[in-house]
């Protein structure tokens, strides 16, 4: 099963990058952009890093709120994707880019091409960095020190690893059990979270707090790690 739903994420973040936002729509029952704004609330600051920036819909609203939005994400058809999206959002409204960061990227908006094992940042650069619904890549010892070294001393690290759908429908049923099946969501993933952040996250010296928020019918995981003031 996990190798088959490797491939399956493969596909979809690649040569099928286009066809994300209709899976992601109809395997949340419409829920998909909602989960992922969720975390907006507890991003702090102005200079944020979006890790896996995906179609670029968290981009285009961190933009839109006059943030210092940066987005990396490790397939070239994903970033091609959210550079048109956030093109056609801002098409009529132009606004202003910067970057508190010289890196390369289109020259417009801040999107680059990389691995959040090896982010291509200085230290102690960002306010805020964020992922929604990432893989298993960004519980690696790795990735959680480099997110500690490019956040400000007292910044956050807002992790979005899962959400559960509660609702009676039959749909709501019928996709609930697919989630548990393939493991997306499995039946303890509070306890799972709570394991993780005793181990991985405090071994990188962040201080975690994990929130739950019930969303139409449906339960988000939010796991907001903080870079201790003064580290």
């Amino acid at each position: 099963m996990r190798a088959i739903l490797h491939f399956f994420f493969y596909l979809l973040y690649h040569p099928f990058a286009f066809t994300y936002d209709l899976v992601a729509a109809t395997v949340s029952l419409g829920r998909w952009k909602d989960w992922v704004l969720s975390v907006v609330p507890f991003i702090e600051g102005t200079q944020v890093l979006e890790i896996g920036h995906g179609p670029g819909h968290l981009q285009r609203v961190l933009l839109s709120r006059g943030l210092i939005a940066v987005g990396i994400d490790e397939s070239a058809p994903m970033g091609r994707l959210a550079k048109k999206n956030l093109k056609r959002a801002f098409a009529g409204n132009p606004v202003q880019f910067s970057s508190p960061v010289q890196q390369k990227n289109d020259g417009k908006f801040n999107l680059t091409r990389g691995l959040a094992q090896y982010l291509p940042f200085p230290g102690e650069c960002f306010d805020t960095i964020v992922a929604t619904f990432p893989s298993e890549y960004i519980f690696e010892a790795i990735t959680l020190n480099e997110a500690f070294r490019v956040l400000h001393p007292g910044g956050r690290f807002v992790i979005l690893p899962g959400a559960s759908i509660l609702g009676r429908g039959l749909m709501d049923r019928m996709m609930a059990l697919i989630f548990r099946i393939t493991g997306e969501t499995p039946p303890n993933i509070a306890e799972t979270l709570q394991e993780r952040s005793r181990e991985s996250f405090s071994q990188a010296n962040f201080i975690v707090q994990i929130h739950e928020l019930d969303i139409k019918s449906s339960r988000v995981f939010i796991m907001l790690a903080t870079k201790p003031p003064g580290d």
